[in-house]
């Protein structure tokens, strides 16, 4: 595997120190910009520099399909999968909408979608396999696979520009694949991590929850986060690990959006415990356990309008409060320079 794993900690006392004194000092009462003022902070640790720019901003929709699909985890059939990604392609979904709306470039990664696309403009061809196979009785993709799908996101993310990445996804199926992800990752009960995904109605909540099990208890020794990826998850969600390692290494923002591509930086996480701190969290998903994996990891999200949809439309609807957070530090003025009195006792 050709991931990066050592990816160093972005503990730096004394940057965090001189960024926090102008926050401190711009023309503002003390602290008045709440979380746009920590998020600020971490965007200027993450790129190392007390003025963070944002630079060619990155959405990248990484779809594939899943084998467990077939034993009706969702409430759509596989062939939507495919029929999204045209989708995309075409402009339609609301990740391009909202990509259009705020200026991200939108690229499309094919990790292992069951159709041939051909050479198609915004398409990058990943795909390593026809999809996954039933994690509920055969390993989803083997460790050599795995490996490969993670090498994979990490070549893509290489050959993209700017420093931040926005991480969306498309695979019917894929809540399951997250589902069992959080399960083992985090120890919780399947039934704390299992949600409706695309609309299951109880009788296919059910039906689901059936299913996860016996994947669960098959691969019970499956315990290791790559061996618990290779045995549960899915292509799209390897390739992302390796994407969003590779943006940690490069030191690039890393925009989460919801529950799967949530489980895709909880794997790269266990690898590498660093990567969250080059993570912001977009949303908390109405999809069942999306809030209680974040409270595991430790993380608040941006926001929460109860968005269940997915493909990075939380991202994206994120990105003008990150981007407002690094304008904020990059060109608001201070007291001195704007020849604004400060507060009684805060001249300093």
């Amino acid at each position: 595997m050709n991931a990066p794993l050592n990816i160093a900690s972005l503990d730096d006392a004394a940057l965090a120190a001189r960024v926090q004194h102008r926050l401190d000092h711009l023309t503002k009462p003390l602290g008045a910009l709440g979380r746009l003022e920590a998020l600020g902070l971490q965007i200027a640790l993450v790129q190392g520099r007390e003025r963070p720019r944002l630079e060619a901003p990155q959405l990248v929709v990484f779809a594939a399909d899943h084998g467990i699909a077939a034993r009706g985890v969702s409430a759509y059939p596989s062939d939507v999968t495919w029929q999204m990604v045209e989708n995309f392609l075409a402009g339609g979904a609301a990740v391009s909408v909202l990509a259009r709306q705020h200026g991200l470039a939108l690229t499309v990664a094919d990790c292992g979608v069951k159709h041939d696309f051909g050479t198609r403009a915004g398409l990058v061809d990943a795909k390593l396999a026809l999809g996954t196979a039933d994690s509920s009785r055969a390993p989803a993709m083997g460790r050599a696979l795995c490996e490969q799908a993670m090498d994979r996101g990490a070549a893509l993310l290489r050959s993209l520009p700017g420093n931040v990445l926005l991480l969306g996804e498309m695979g019917i199926g894929n809540t399951s694949a997250a589902s069992l992800l959080m399960s083992r990752l985090a120890g919780l009960p399947l039934v704390d991590c299992v949600g409706r995904g695309t609309g299951l109605d109880d009788a296919g909540l059910a039906r689901k929850l059936g299913v996860l099990g016996e994947a669960l208890a098959l691969h019970a020794a499956a315990i290791e986060p790559l061996d618990a990826l290779a045995a549960l998850g899915g292509l799209e969600i390897a390739t992302m690990t390796g994407a969003v390692l590779q943006a940690a290494a490069e030191r690039r923002l890393v925009v989460v959006d919801g529950f799967i591509t949530t489980a895709a930086v909880a794997v790269a996480a266990a690898l590498a415990p660093a990567v969250l701190q080059r993570c912001v969290f977009a949303h908390a998903s109405a999809e069942s356990g999306h809030a209680r994996w974040l409270k595991v990891l430790g993380v608040q999200p941006l926001l929460d309008l109860g968005l269940r949809l997915g493909e990075g439309s939380g991202a994206a609807l994120a990105w003008p409060v990150i981007d407002s957070a690094c304008r904020v530090l990059e060109e608001m003025a201070s007291f001195e320079s704007a020849g604004v009195s400060e507060k009684v006792g805060e001249q300093a």
